[in-house]
C-alpha cells in the first residue's frame, strides 16, 4: 500500500477535551531517514519502497499530514518514583491516529501542553535507543511497543551538558493507555467518564471481555496475568526498564517508554541502571514488587467502578504467577523441564545466580556458552570468561545432578535452549558504538544492528564481538533519562 493510501483513524475524541490536546507536530530542519523497519511495515500493509521517499520522511516529521489523521497528545498522571504527579501527558510524543488497529505515535515531535519544563523533544541517541530495543525485545518474545522509523535532523537540543542532534522516531502500539491514564482520569471523580475509558481500554486490549459480567473487574485480572509474565519475561533475559512510574506502564501489559533501559551485562541482582535512582526503586531484583505496586495504584483508581477488595484480592496471584513464569523460563534456558522438579527447580536456579554474581560472569553469553556445552569434562568455554571460577565450578556438579536425575541429554537440552538463549543481545555499549557512528552521519551501525535484534538466535559472522562478554570498563554503566 502507498503512504498516502493509508487512512488513520482517532477515536480518542469521544472523551473530553480535558483529556487530550489537538496539537500539529514541530517539524525538524532538514530531517534525513536514519532506517525504517520492514517488519513494522508489514504491520499496517506498507509498502517498502514507500519508506525511501520524501513523503515518508515528511509523514515522520510532521509536515505531512495523512488523511483521517487529528494529531493529538494524551493527558495523564503518574506516580514518579513512588511520588504522585497530577498532571503528566505526552510531553513530547504526538499521537497520528491508527491503522490496522496499531496507533501510531511520533516521539519528539515539540511542544504539547504536557511539556511542562521540557523542549518537546528527542535526541538521536535516545530515539536510536528506542528503535532498536523495541525490536530486540519483540525478536525475544518479550510483549512491547514496535517501531516504524527513525528520521535524524540539523535541530539540535541541549541534553547533558551538550548539544545534540534532535530525532523523532515512529513508534507504534495496541494501545498507548497506561496506569497513569487511569489515575488522571479518576482525579475528576466522574465514574461515567473512567467506565468509558475502561470500555476503551477493553476494546483495544481486551475485546473477548466486551460482553462479560464484570468486565472492569476482568480486564484487571487480565492485566494482573499479562503484566506477571511480562515481568517474568523481563528478568528472564535480564532486562531492567529502568524507570518503571504509574505512567510507563502499560494497560496492555507491554513494554514502553525505553529510558534508561539495560540489558544485564555481569549479573548483578540489585542492579540500578538508571543514575538518577538513587534508592535503587526500579533496580533489577525490585521489578516485579514495583510492578505489584503499580497495579494496586491502578486498582485504586478503579475503585469507582469495581469492587476493590475483589481486586486486591486478585493481587495476591500477582507473585506466584510470576515466579511460574519466571522459573519455566529459567528451566528452558539450562534445557530442563520445571515440572519434572517439585520446587521447579528454585534451588539451582537461585544457586547460579549467586554463582553468576560471585563469579562475574556475564549473563546472557553464560546461556549461550551453556547451549553449546558439549561436555562436564571441559568447561573452559565457560569458566574461562568468569572473573572467579570457583563458584561456577561448584553450581555445575550440581547441574550435571539434576541432568541425570531429570535424563537429558547434551542433544535433548540443546534442543529447548537453542529456542531460548540468543547468540546476541543489545547491550547498551554495542547500541552505542552505533549511536557514535550516527552522530557523525553514518547510519550503517543502525541497521546493522536492527537486523541482528530481530534475528537475535542466527550467525551474525561480521559481529561475532557482540556475541562475546561485555569488556568489563563498559559493563552495568547507568544511564540518564535522557538516555
Amino acid at each position: 500500500m502507498k503512504l498516502n493510501e493509508l487512512k488513520l483513524e482517532v477515536d480518542y475524541f469521544e472523551f473530553d477535551e480535558k483529556y487530550y490536546h489537538k496539537v500539529n507536530p514541530t517539524p525538524l530542519k532538514n530531517p534525513k531517514l536514519v532506517s525504517f523497519n520492514p517488519l513494522a511495515c508489514d504491520l499496517i500493509n506498507l509498502d517498502y519502497s514507500e519508506c525511501e521517499t520524501q513523503s515518508f520522511v515528511d509523514f515522520i516529521n510532521g509536515s505531512k499530514i495523512l488523511e483521517g489523521s487529528t494529531p493529538f497528545a494524551m493527558a495523564y498522571a503518574g506516580h514518579q518514583f513512588g511520588y504522585f504527579v497530577p498532571q503528566l501527558g505526552d510531553g513530547r510524543a504526538i499521537n497520528l491516529g491508527a491503522v490496522n488497529k496499531w496507533h501510531l505515535q511520533t516521539k519528539g515531535s515539540g511542544l504539547t501542553r504536557y511539556s511542562r519544563s521540557g523542549d518537546g523533544r528527542a535526541v538521536l541517541r535516545s530515539s536510536i535507543r528506542e528503535y532498536l530495543m523495541s525490536e530486540a525485545m519483540f525478536a525475544l518474545g518479550i510483549p512491547t511497543t514496535r517501531a516504524l522509523a527513525i528520521i535524524d535532523s540539523d535541530s539540535f537540543a541541549h541534553r547533558d551538558w551538550e548539544e545534540e542532534s534532535c530525532s523523532i522516531v515512529l513508534r507504534m502500539s495496541p494501545s498507548w493507555i497506561r496506569v497513569g491514564t487511569f489515575e488522571f482520569f479518576a482525579r475528576f471523580k466522574d465514574k461515567e467518564t473512567i467506565a468509558q475509558l475502561a470500555d476503551y481500554v477493553i476494546k483495544q486490549s481486551y475485546p473477548h471481555l466486551e460482553d462479560e459480567q464484570n468486565r472492569y473487574e476482568k480486564m484487571f485480572y487480565s492485566l494482573v496475568d499479562k503484566s506477571a509474565e511480562l515481568l517474568a519475561l523481563w528478568q528472564t533475559y535480564g532486562f531492567q526498564h529502568g524507570v518503571m512510574n504509574t505512567d510507563n506502564f502499560s494497560m496492555a501489559g507491554l513494554t514502553i517508554d525505553y529510558g534508561p533501559y539495560a540489558f544485564m551485562d555481569y549479573f548483578e541482582k540489585n542492579a540500578i541502571c538508571n543514575h538518577t535512582d538513587a534508592e535503587g526503586r526500579y533496580s533489577y531484583n525490585n521489578q516485579p514488587y514495583v510492578a505489584r505496586w503499580n497495579l494496586l495504584v491502578l486498582a485504586d483508581a478503579l475503585k469507582t467502578i469495581c469492587d476493590e477488595d475483589k481486586l486486591k484480592l486478585y493481587m495476591k496471584t500477582f507473585l506466584p504467577q510470576h515466579e511460574k513464569v519466571y522459573l519455566d523460563m529459567m528451566n528452558k534456558r539450562l534445557g530442563l523441564d520445571a515440572s519434572k522438579s517439585g520446587n521447579g527447580n528454585l534451588n539451582l536456579i537461585l544457586e547460579l545466580l549467586g554463582s553468576l554474581e560471585s563469579s562475574k560472569m556475564d549473563y546472557n553469553v553464560f546461556f549461550y556458552r551453556l547451549t553449546n556445552l558439549k561436555s562436564f569434562d571441559d568447561l573452559s568455554s565457560i569458566l574461562d570468561i568468569a572473573v572467579f571460577q570457583e563458584p561456577l565450578k561448584n553450581w555445575f556438579e550440581s547441574y550435571e545432578k539434576v541432568c541425570h536425575e531429570q535424563k537429558t541429554t547434551f542433544e535433548t537440552r540443546f534442543e529447548v535452549m537453542k529456542k531460548v538463549n540468543p547468540k546476541y543481545i543489545l547491550k547498551n555499549y554495542i547500541i552505542q558504538e552505533a549511536i557514535e557512528k550516527a552522530h557523525e552521519g553514518d547510519y550503517s551501525a543502525v541497521n546493522d544492528l536492527l537486523k541482528i535484534a530481530q534475528n537475535p538466535f542466527d550467525e551474525h559472522p561480521s559481529f561475532e564481538r557482540y556475541a562475546h562478554p561485555t569488556p568489563m570498563k563498559f559493563a552495568n554503566i547507568q544511564l540518564s533519562c535522557s538516555s
